[in-house]
């Protein structure tokens, strides 16, 4: 079944990149040309309560931006409430992260879907389970990655070192490419890359100039804050399939 569907990872240079918002439109854009899109994210952490059971934002997002397909509980089907990285998350409920079902709970959407979207938490070295990191999981679904970084100063050194992790770990990990996001409106102070320094941010005028001249993997798209649609057309379900 997996030789039949196709994928993409989408993966990000740390957490707070824009994700969920990137993995969304590429998820509506697929939808939009008559695809069968799935969406999986393995194991969510943060999740905050909605009754008797948490809710994973993302998740919602994600299957909203597919058209809901399927039932929204096989998105994300484990949820924790700490705000810390799921194996944590999962020990502070006496609870562990379920290996198995992170590499099963994909089945569901493969039977259902022309192609599935699977978006990983934080970046590729984050911790998915006591035992796996994002890029165990990455490596074992051979889905191309798509690096999401954020256009603000540092970029570069941090898509940088993001590839370079892809490239080394075990065999190396297929990468379709990048897409620079600019998750703040202008004028928002931020944390990070930037040092706090309020927009203008020079940097973001050049960015994406400097990130497709220094990587292999090619610059996919960008996307400015709030924007319903990339920059430029991209063939993503092509992409899901090299």
């Amino acid at each position: 079944m997996r030789e039949s569907v196709g994928g993409l990872f989408i993966t990000g240079t740390d957490t707070g990149v824009g994700k969920t918002y990137v993995g969304s439109l590429v998820a509506r854009a697929l939808a939009a040309e008559g695809r069968r899109v799935g969406v999986y994210k393995p194991v969510a952490s943060g999740c905050p309560r909605d009754g008797d059971r948490l809710r994973a934002d993302d998740a919602v997002q994600l299957w909203e931006a597919a058209g809901r397909p399927g039932e929204l509980e096989r998105v994300c089907p484990q949820r924790f409430a700490a705000p810390l990285a799921p194996h944590l998350a999962a020990r502070a409920e006496g609870a562990r992260v379920d290996r198995q079902q992170l590499r099963g709970g994909l089945e569901y959407w493969l039977e259902r879907s022309d192609i599935v979207i699977v978006e990983g938490v934080g970046g590729l070295m984050s911790p998915l389970s006591d035992e796996d990191y994002v890029a165990d999981l990455a490596y074992e679904l051979r889905y191309p990655l798509i690096v999401v970084a954020r256009n603000i100063l540092g970029v570069i050194n941090q898509t940088l070192q993001t590839l370079i992790t892809a490239a080394t770990f075990r065999r190396g990990l297929p990468i379709a490419g990048i897409v620079l996001n600019r998750p703040w409106p202008p004028g928002k102070r931020v944390e990070g890359g930037s040092a706090g320094m309020a927009e203008p941010d020079p940097s973001i005028e050049s960015n994406a100039d400097e990130i497709a001249r220094r990587c292999v993997p090619p610059l996919l798209a960008e996307v400015d804050y709030g924007a319903e649609r990339f920059d430029r057309p991209v063939d993503w379900f092509g992409l899901s399939r090299s």
